[in-house]
């Protein structure tokens, strides 16, 4: 059933994106390139549309019997209506901001809550108490968030997103969490088959309405999928959206450190640094790609890890971060305290 569910949402989508572009250039729905846009053309980006067409077939045709359902299909409505009037109108952060708490707020009142995490070191669980709604809707809002972030080239939000939902999904069937099996291979089969159409170089963008949508759903399957892991519960579904979430990280430090809003755009994202370090296009998104199955590999390790083998992985991940940051210039271009602690320490000749 789950590959049927995949290969239907994915030829669903396959053959609604084309629709959908029609329907976007005719809504006004499209990208106007400007200094901080990679693309030199006008394109449609009403994607998500056909995403969340697709996942509605999927979820009508395969529809789990779990009671989590309707709140994470009402939020997921609320968002995505959220993202079409963006793409359409360009809505202020503010607006997009209350969509999203808005949609946060009906899964977390539905009884998706992160109520505790489990203690790393020793047994036992630290309850959040009246915490958890807030801290739910923070973690929901902040992924949603840096999904969209990470939508700045050709297919990079879809195949990172994709790759997280692979590894969610695959994780849960070792769990036996067959709701978030079954809703994962949905939203899998939806977002591969508008990569068809998004992959450089792009026919049609996701937007504000596919990266949205795409955040929400994985930051709400992520809760679901490891309430009930015995070890570091809540680090998982962070290193598997490793990626996103350092990059969003790491654009907060930057704005703060050059006095900027933390909301004001800017063109010094991951993806921005790769491509002014000269790689191509699709090579910038290939080593994005690859970034995501690293992070996502380390996840399944991490499962599986005895206690001091899952602090070695967070200790390499860290390290490997920090590499990163430095070799791309992501908070400034003088910032390399590790390679020049590398280069001082080298002997000498």
């Amino acid at each position: 059933m789950l590959f049927k569910a995949l290969f239907i949402c994915f030829l669903a989508s396959v053959l609604v994106t084309p629709i959908v572009k029609k329907l976007a250039i005719m809504a006004g729905a499209v990208d106007q390139p400007n200094h901080r846009k990679v693309h030199k053309k006008v394109m449609p980006r009403l994607g998500g549309l056909a995403i969340y067409i697709s996942f509605l077939i999927g979820v009508i045709l395969f529809f789990p019997d779990e009671s989590y359902i309707w709140p994470i299909l009402i939020g997921g409505f609320i968002i995505i209506v959220t993202g079409i009037l963006d793409d359409i109108r360009e809505l202020s952060p503010l607006v997009k901001l209350t969509g999203q708490l808005a949609a946060a707020l009906v899964v977390a009142l539905g009884g998706v809550t992160v109520e505790f995490i489990n203690l790393p070191f020793g047994e036992g669980q630290l309850y959040f108490g009246d915490f958890s709604i807030p801290i739910t809707i923070l973690w929901i809002v902040a992924v949603t968030n840096a999904i969209n972030l990470i939508d700045g080239l050709d297919g990079l939000a879809a195949g990172v997103s994709s790759i997280a939902l692979l590894t969610i999904s695959g994780l849960a069937i070792t769990m036996g969490n067959t709701f978030v099996v079954i809703i994962g291979f949905i939203l899998l089969g939806s977002t591969l088959g508008f990569l068809v159409y998004n992959f450089y170089p792009a026919k049609i963008f996701m937007g504000d309405s596919g990266a949205l949508f795409l955040g929400f759903m994985i930051s709400v399957l992520s809760l679901l999928g490891f309430k009930n892991v015995t070890l570091f519960s809540f680090v998982i579904p962070m290193i598997i959206l490793g990626v996103p979430i350092s990059d969003t990280i790491f654009a907060i430090v930057r704005r703060m450190l050059q006095g900027k809003p933390i909301s004001a755009p800017d063109k010094s994202h991951l993806h921005h640094c790769l491509l002014r370090l000269g790689y191509s296009h699709p090579e910038t998104v290939l080593m994005i790609y690859a970034m995501s199955a690293l992070f996502s590999l380390a996840a399944v390790i991490f499962t599986t890890a005895t206690m001091w083998g899952s602090l070695i992985v967070l200790a390499v991940l860290f390290i490997l971060i920090e590499l990163v940051v430095e070799v791309t210039g992501l908070i400034s271009h003088n910032y390399r305290p590790l390679l020049n602690l590398v280069r001082d320490n080298r002997p000498k000749r």
